[in-house]
């Protein structure tokens, strides 16, 4: 929530100088359109966003790929698990790879929609396959789900495509252009090529020759801590918490598996004991004959040396899971439950706040890649918006209609980012950041209606303009009674003053 406000993800930011307030006046109706998008038009962006945020910590990486759907009619923006998205081995990061492939499974209605509108190329054979190694992770999200892959394979099986974002010299003039080429695994069939560049993105010289070439990326990449060593993937707790888990689960095992065998005691029998075997099962009370003397008994039965669960590895146990906690900042003062009763309140939030250290630093990471989200489909709408488009105001109580047009996303001088701050991770710290200025408002250093606004927004009220709005104050009726009555009066004196003169 803190991340992705209930009505507006998205603010309008300006350039540059505003003499006339036409740009203000812009980047509002580009906010307000563009939360319309996210939380209307692109109906399942939120629920995306809320999968990608759930698996970011364990994994450590994530991505998201938005581009225009000419089928749907709208943009796009989906998650990517890092298993589906393939980088090249020499990236560094995601914008300078030379080659991102996105695995992709599609039904044949999906591939037949896309050949009847054009985007993959017709009379094109395919062949349904899928790789070993797609197997192989799909054997374990089954068995980790308690599914099981039919026997027989039917017709919903579906197509592995490749779609490979990459670099190729197809002009031959030795430099390679940013391409996009869709290839089907089984068949190794060419279904699509298309250029990743438009006019604007080349550079040239003063003699026309190309310098560069700035291709369009598709992908957003989502960091949870990044990887010491420079790596392309990042760290989650996954990683972290991995060699931790083990030995929690391996101390857990042993003391289990000795307090059975000490609770379950098992040895060795002597040959002379005239005793039949097999499991002798004892009632309550129940005493069973047996012929031998009771000495021989004694020394006949030589239990297995066991000892009971060791102390000390219930200790590493508890040392084990501490330091867990302490790694992943979920001690019990930030799960929310209430420390000992003698602790300070400013003790207690001294230690919440340096525990949100490490979420805070997650959380302005999340905010810079929601940002770039937002900048790629700033520039879809740039292309694909039609010259006038309506949507409905974002506000709950307000079903008024707005109109936006395609000149709006053409201009420079407006950017667009996330309305949260990258600085607070939740909305009890959105709060007291608020209320920490009600000082200054009593001191009457500050603009009252501001600090309003800012505290209706931190609330997430709805239809705040309208709460804002000053009613026109209303006259009293014995205030203007007595009013004109003292204007009578001044006036009868200045009669009467006038008289005697």
């Amino acid at each position: 929530p803190a991340l992705i406000p209930s009505t507006r993800a998205v603010r309008g930011r300006v350039i540059g100088f505003d003499e006339d307030g036409s740009k203000t006046e812009r980047a509002m109706r580009i906010g307000k359109h563009m939360s319309y998008q996210l939380f209307d038009e692109m109906s399942d962006w939120e629920e995306e966003m809320d999968r990608l945020l759930f698996a970011l910590p364990i994994v450590g990486c994530m991505f998201k790929k938005t581009y225009f759907d000419s089928i749907k009619g709208h943009n796009v923006s989906e998650v990517v698990y890092p298993k589906e998205l393939v980088v090249n081995y020499w990236a560094k990061n995601l914008e300078d790879s030379e080659r991102v492939t996105h695995v992709l499974k599609m039904s044949e209605n999906d591939v037949y929609e896309r050949t009847a509108n054009g985007i993959f190329l017709d009379d094109v054979d395919l062949e349904k396959s899928t790789s070993i190694l797609e197997e192989k992770d799909k054997r374990a999200s089954d068995e980790a789900q308690g599914i099981e892959k039919p026997q027989v394979e039917d017709d919903t099986l579906p197509y592995l495509i490749l779609e490979q974002h990459t670099y190729m010299d197809l002009d031959g003039d030795g430099y390679k252009e940013p391409y996009l080429v869709v290839v089907d695994y089984g068949s190794r069939n060419v279904l699509r090529i298309v250029p990743r560049f438009n006019e604007e993105a080349v550079q040239k010289d003063s003699r026309g020759d190309i310098i560069s070439i700035r291709a369009d990326t598709y992908f957003t990449k989502f960091s949870f801590i990044p990887s010491p060593d420079g790596g392309f993937y990042d760290i989650g707790f996954g990683v972290l918490l991995g060699p931790i888990n083990e030995t929690i689960n391996t101390l857990i095992n042993q003391l289990l598996d000795a307090g059975t065998l000490s609770n379950m005691q098992s040895g060795l029998i002597s040959k002379g004991i005239r005793i039949k075997g097999g499991n002798k099962a004892f009632a309550p009370g129940e005493w069973k004959y047996a012929n031998s003397p009771g000495d021989d008994l004694r020394k006949g039965f030589v239990p297995l040396p066991v000892r009971e669960p060791s102390q000390v590895l219930f200790s590493l146990l508890g040392m084990m899971i501490e330091s867990g906690e302490k790694l992943s900042s979920v001690t019990e003062v930030m799960t929310g439950d209430i420390p000992g009763q003698n602790t300070k309140a400013t003790v207690a939030m001294a230690a919440i706040e340096q525990g949100m250290k490490v979420f805070s630093s997650i959380h302005k990471r999340t905010h810079r890649s929601l940002s770039k989200e937002y900048k790629k489909l700033f520039k879809l709408n740039s292309i694909f918006l039609p010259e006038e488009s309506y949507f409905t105001v974002l506000d709950v109580g307000q079903e008024q209609g707005a109109k936006i047009g395609l000149s709006d996303y053409q201009s420079k001088d407006v950017d667009v980012v996330p309305t949260s701050d990258p600085n607070i991770a939740t909305e009890e710290q959105k709060l007291a950041k608020i209320q920490s200025l009600g000082e200054l408002l009593q001191m009457g250093t500050i603009n009252p209606q501001e600090f309003t606004k800012r505290m209706l927004e931190a609330t997430e009220q709805p239809n705040i303009d309208a709460l804002m709005q000053m009613p026109e104050p209303q006259p009293n009726p014995e205030l203007e009674f007595e009013k004109q009555k003292w204007q009578d009066e001044s006036d009868r004196a200045w009669e009467e003053l006038e008289i005697q003169r």
